[in-house]
């Protein structure tokens, strides 16, 4: 049975594997008896093909979940399909908010214009919470690098009230993801040559121009910096939808 004492997990984690690469912290984060049930949760993104590469050499049978807000860019639905097939991923779930979820909170689909926050909640953050339940600890690509809110990211953080969350990537620096993507020839996002850095929803994201923040294109102009399924200012951000 998992303690239900997550700082006392994670802290236990982090000391066992506070000097492993991270490939072998992600081999290890899915055998590991602390972690429980693990699923990495993949946005097919940009930089998402570095994990999906590992977890096809270490885990292939991994759940990999993949959430269609029905807003991506076609490339990246495209991407999906590509990196998947190429990896032998056999087990992508590809997760959705209900037509009746849509039909109530965005018929018309300009919700992310009026609140961006409510659109990245009922189209993300509750039909990931809906699969997750399922999980005792779920993997992401975050890096330190990529923002100030994501400076002191460690491999394995509590997500209060049952989970865990891994960053196996979390000390890399941006070139060290360029460099295992060219080593290991993988398949670029479409879009990252076209000036998009950071990929999420189309209407939501702009071309990057060079010198600035990788993830200022998303919600250009907002405080917005995150969609909610990861932490901000330290703590987990749900806002629940009403009925």
């Amino acid at each position: 049975m998992l303690d239900g004492n997550l700082d006392t997990r994670a802290g236990r984690l982090n000391d066992r594997y506070r000097h492993h690469a991270a490939i072998e912290v992600l081999r290890r984060a899915v055998t590991d008896p602390d972690l429980g049930q693990v699923a990495l949760v993949s946005s097919f993104g940009a930089e998402s093909v570095v994990l999906l590469h590992m977890v096809s050499r270490v885990a292939p049978g991994l759940p990999v979940l993949f959430i269609d807000t029905q807003m991506l860019f076609p490339e990246t639905l495209a991407y999906q399909q590509e990196v998947a097939e190429r990896l032998s991923l056999t087990n992508v779930q590809v997760i959705t908010a209900s037509d009746a979820e849509i039909a109530s909170h965005d018929p018309d689909g300009t919700l992310h214009k009026v609140n961006p926050d409510a659109c990245c909640d009922f189209r993300k953050t509750v039909p990931l919470e809906r699969v997750l339940s399922g999980y005792d600890a779920w993997i992401t690509g975050r890096k330190r690098f990529q923002n100030g809110q994501r400076a002191a990211l460690e491999f394995f953080e509590p997500e209060p009230p049952t989970r865990l969350r891994v960053n196996p990537l979390a000390h890399w620096r941006p070139e060290d993801v360029q460099d295992y993507m060219v080593e290991n020839r993988l398949p670029r996002h479409p879009l990252v040559a076209q000036g998009y850095p950071s990929i999420g929803c189309a209407p939501c994201t702009s071309p990057v121009a060079p010198g600035e923040d990788p993830r200022s294109g998303r919600w250009r102009g907002q405080e917005k910096s995150e969609c909610g399924i990861h932490f901000i200012g330290g703590r987990m951000v749900r806002r629940k939808v009403s009925a």
